[in-house]
């Protein structure tokens, strides 16, 4: 699932094969695109924001993408098979004589003036990966509204960006509490560290698809509560419980994490 360290690496990725570089090809698959052609002009860089790509093209254009839940930017070199999926759900190829950049099902692919980037990235609070990065500020963003339950404050890309599902729970069991406690109520220094710990844990992972929250290099212990249903917690044995009733799926210890469970869905 793309979150804030992925989006990092990916954005490295590609601009390791696309910057400085001429493209000699420039596809892109959406309607409202579909006579834009980027070829013959320089990438200047890939730069990630939070969730969102901006890929910047000479000319002072940008071309936006977010990946959101199974989005992907692949590279490959010259007379590689693509692997990303099949040939209906690519979106974008930007070629140059190098590497060629697929994405493949972008729910989001904007091109747009450099100097709008503010349009589709400026309400994003501080980037846990970003130059911007501002561990008070994204304390007072979070701390904002108290009656707020802490997941939906973690998952709000104007208070921090770059918090997905699997960081939202990871986080709330690595502070104690369950994502569905108050903000409001969370004990005095909580808050501070919580945020601190998601910059560490985003900051560690920015290198690696293999996300891991735990610090364990074992390969059945990546983390700690996300994905691993009815499995025992690694703290104290309770099987982990899950609520797919809304969006997004939680995954919490009843056993080590205190606060309120999940509301029932008034339209279930």
């Amino acid at each position: 699932m793309p979150e804030g360290d992925t989006v990092w690496l990916t954005a490295r990725r590609l601009h390791a094969a696309l910057a400085g570089r001429l493209l000699t090809r420039s596809d892109l698959r959406v309607p409202r695109l579909a006579t834009a052609d980027l070829s013959g002009r320089e990438v200047l860089d890939v730069t990630p924001r939070g969730k969102h790509l901006l890929t910047r093209v000479e000319g002072g254009l940008t071309l936006h993408s977010h990946l959101r839940m199974d989005g992907s930017w692949n590279v490959y070199a010259p007379g590689e098979r693509w692997r990303g999926g099949p040939a209906h759900q690519i979106r974008a190829i930007l070629a140059t004589s190098d590497h060629t950049a697929v994405g493949y099902r972008l729910p989001v692919l904007d091109l747009l003036r450099t100097s709008d980037e503010h349009t589709v990235v400026g309400h994003l609070g501080p980037d846990l990966l970003g130059p911007d990065w501002d561990a008070d500020e994204a304390v007072r963003r979070v701390c904002a509204d108290p009656a707020r339950p802490l997941g939906e404050a973690l998952l709000d890309q104007r208070n921090l960006a770059g918090i997905g599902n699997v960081f939202k729970c990871e986080l709330a069991f690595l502070a104690r509490v369950t994502p569905w406690l108050p903000v409001g109520e969370l004990p005095p220094g909580v808050p501070e560290r919580l945020v601190a710990t998601a910059h560490r844990l985003l900051d560690i992972n920015k290198e690696r698809f293999d996300r891991r929250t735990t610090g364990s290099s074992r390969p059945d212990r990546k983390l700690y509560v996300y994905g691993r249903r009815h499995q025992p917690c690694y703290r104290c044995g309770t099987p982990i419980r899950w609520d797919d009733s809304h969006e997004r799926v939680s995954y919490w210890c009843p056993g080590c994490q205190q606060g309120p469970g999940p509301e029932a869905d008034p339209t279930s």
